[in-house]
């Protein structure tokens, strides 16, 4: 292993934006530990072995069910023993829900959050351990993989959007906990629409509920049209991948907080946060004198 060669631990590296950042940070020579839930190796990651454009043994590919605290313990225990820390982690596995509120079991919105809020959290949570506590040289670099809609939620993914709120907060209550001393660097990223396998393989979707059926106008089922038609999908994960490697590359002293991927999320969660502005000041007497 080159002394300048990175150690990456990404979750949910099967398919979409982990899958292609996985493939980069081989190609660029660095580590990856590439994680799946699946209890069997997918095809995308096992193919990756006999890759002739990297060094194989620069992969190392683990199970890791981010809901299941010892699963993530351990991965970044094996990590531990096998390479001696861990430079940056992509925090990136996650699933979605296509439906109203109205017609979402709530059993399956709770699944949801165990993978996308409390998965996240602990994968978090250790990465820091690491960072900190591990580290030859103290710090390293995380990840939260959000989306638009952590900030500018949508009709007919509600459960999905709120999940994507609960990351952003606790993401940014994170990085204000750190200690500059401790040189851990936090981005959000927000994607907007890319072509992944998130629309479809991870994506559970629910019958209309039948209050919305026949109201082809209503954002739910302008939604579901969306996902139907993926023509309008321009976003490309390898681009969007080679951004973000170029971010850990740059090693600035100031990292952003929020990166929006894609004009569509830049312009969307822009719309949002000018409306909020106008909002505020719009009422603004109601809040004051109180």
């Amino acid at each position: 292993m080159p002394p300048q060669s990175r150690v990456w631990l990404i979750t949910g590296a099967a398919s979409g934006f982990g899958l292609e950042i996985t493939k980069l940070v081989l190609q660029n020579g660095d580590i990856a530990i590439a994680t799946y839930r699946s209890s069997s190796e997918p095809p995308t990651l096992s193919s990756l072995k006999s890759g002739s454009d990297w060094d194989p043994e620069n992969l190392l590919l683990l199970h890791c069910d981010v809901t299941s605290p010892a699963d993530v313990k351990q991965v970044f225990a094996t990590v531990e023993q096998t390479f001696g820390r861990i430079d940056v982690v992509f925090n990136n596995a996650g699933i979605a829900i296509l439906g109203e509120i109205e017609g979402t079991p709530e059993d399956k919105a709770r699944e949801m959050f165990d993978v996308n809020f409390w998965g996240m959290s602990r994968v978090s949570q250790e990465a820091v351990r690491v960072f900190r506590d591990v580290n030859r040289v103290r710090g390293g670099r995380l990840f939260n993989v959000s989306s638009g809609a952590g900030v500018a939620p949508s009709a007919g993914i509600g459960f999905y959007s709120a999940s994507k709120h609960a990351l952003e907060g606790f993401t940014e209550s994170l990085m204000q906990e750190m200690d500059p001393a401790w040189n851990i660097k936090i981005t959000i990223l927000e994607p907007g629409a890319f072509k992944t396998r998130a629309h479809t393989d991870n994506t559970t979707v629910f019958p209309s509920h039948p209050s919305y059926i026949n109201g082809p106008d209503l954002g739910s089922n302008q939604m579901r049209r969306w996902f139907e038609d993926r023509r309008g999908i321009t976003g490309d994960p390898v681009l969007a991948a080679r951004r973000i490697y170029e971010l850990v590359e740059a090693d600035d002293a100031e990292v952003p907080v929020r990166l929006q991927l894609g004009e569509g999320s830049w312009l969307r969660i822009n719309a949002k946060l000018e409306g909020m502005l106008q909002e505020q000041k719009k009422f603004e007497k109601w809040s004051k004198s109180l």
